[in-house]
């Protein structure tokens, strides 16, 4: 018998060997790879998968072996190696499309503002009408009784704000992401990234599963909006007590859908010079249009709650409010003011003396919601779907 013959039985003794040892129970000689795999036994495949490319295992097998190294690596183990790497990195996906980039990170309202002061806006700006036009005896009444006109160096602020609203969201856009998901987790307190389209979205109050089809008339402004509210520290508390209020059992309300309604009316008055006098006097645009939207918003969940406000008066509401806040935006920011003052010293309660109470229930998908856009001028009845 030759020397290889001689080898070959050795080793199978020794393997044969190793394999009695164990069913007896004891433990075979092992180096550090091993003991690396004995150590893997009752762990789930993907964290076994992660210590075995960390100990170098998974490497070994499409590497150089003791020496021997292929003289043509085969495409298929190529791509067998590129999916073993690629497994710890595998995210689950819900919904139409994964989280954007950044999971987790929330982004505040200046980030998101910045953003549209440092993109190419142009072909959006060329849309806008800063000022509603006037004729005959409108224009004259306006030039005499009528607010005054905005200061010359405030008006490229005020068409921001304008061109902001003529932009859709973008799906694609990492920003417009975040924006989506600090929205979802400020108001539900969700420390988990949510699908940019959903069912859940409905539960915040859109009506569908896409939040890009409720922007119309106001555009990504109508997410700022929402965004400002939720992550300024003011009116975070304000955001929550409107949301546990438009999900009460007998007076709900589409939260979202309500506040894009408010930002349409926050868009007419700004065009309609309402907030000049005021944004003149304190040299600024946006803060004052953002204050205005969240008056505008205080004032709508105090009438809802204290007059009994069901769905089907929603937009006789809205046009009320509207009427009301063009008619007094120092009043209804004078309110704000008032509102947050109590909050800061743990006074306030934007339900009154009691916060809202009775059960809440998860919004319906059979609610019939008035937007302010969609009552004809005058109209007294009907509803339709915004």
């Amino acid at each position: 018998m030759n020397e290889n013959s001689c080898s070959f039985h050795n080793e199978k003794e020794l393997r044969d060997g190793q394999v009695e040892s164990v069913s007896a129970g004891c433990p075979p000689p092992c180096d550090e790879d091993n003991s690396a795999l004995l150590a893997f036994r009752g762990i789930s495949l993907p964290l076994q998968i992660s210590e075995l490319k960390n100990h170098g295992i998974l490497q070994a097998l499409t590497a150089e072996a003791n020496g021997w190294e292929p003289a043509v690596m085969n495409t298929e183990v190529l791509r067998a190696q590129e999916e073993w790497e690629a497994v710890d990195s595998i995210q689950p996906e819900t919904g139409s499309r994964a989280s954007s980039d950044q999971p987790g990170q929330l982004i505040s309202f200046s980030e998101a503002l910045q953003h549209f002061q440092t993109v190419d806006l142009s072909s959006f700006k060329k849309r806008i009408q800063p000022t509603i036009r006037r004729t005959g005896l409108a224009a004259l009444r306006h030039c005499l009784f009528g607010p005054p006109k905005l200061h010359q160096g405030l008006r490229e602020e005020r068409d921001l704000v304008l061109t902001i609203a003529q932009c859709g969201l973008d799906s694609q856009d990492p920003m417009h992401g975040r924006v989506l998901q600090t929205i979802y987790k400020k108001l539900t307190g969700s420390k988990f990234d949510c699908a940019l389209h959903g069912d859940h979205w409905e539960d915040l109050g859109f009506q569908g599963t896409n939040p890009a089809t409720d922007l119309r008339g106001a555009g990504f402004l109508a997410l700022l909006h929402l965004l400002y509210l939720v992550m300024d520290s003011k009116t975070l508390l304000m955001a929550q007590e409107i949301f546990r209020l438009s999900r009460h059992h007998i007076q709900q309300f589409p939260f979202c859908l309500m506040s894009v309604n408010i930002t349409r009316i926050t868009i007419q008055a700004l065009r309609e010079e309402c907030l000049s006098r005021e944004c003149n006097r304190q040299q600024k645009v946006i803060p004052v249009v953002n204050s205005f939207y969240a008056a505008a918003f205080l004032r709508l969940a105090h009438v809802w709650r204290t007059q009994h406000k069901t769905i089907s008066d929603s937009g006789f509401v809205l046009r009320d409010l509207e009427v009301l806040a063009k008619k007094s935006p120092r009043r209804l920011l004078k309110t704000l003011e008032t509102y947050l003052a109590g909050v800061s010293k743990g006074q306030a309660s934007l339900l009154g003396a009691r916060k809202c109470a009775g059960p809440q229930a998860p919004p319906s998908k059979d609610l019939t919601f008035t937007g302010v856009c969609d009552l004809p001028p005058h109209s007294s009845e009907g509803t339709w779907l915004i």
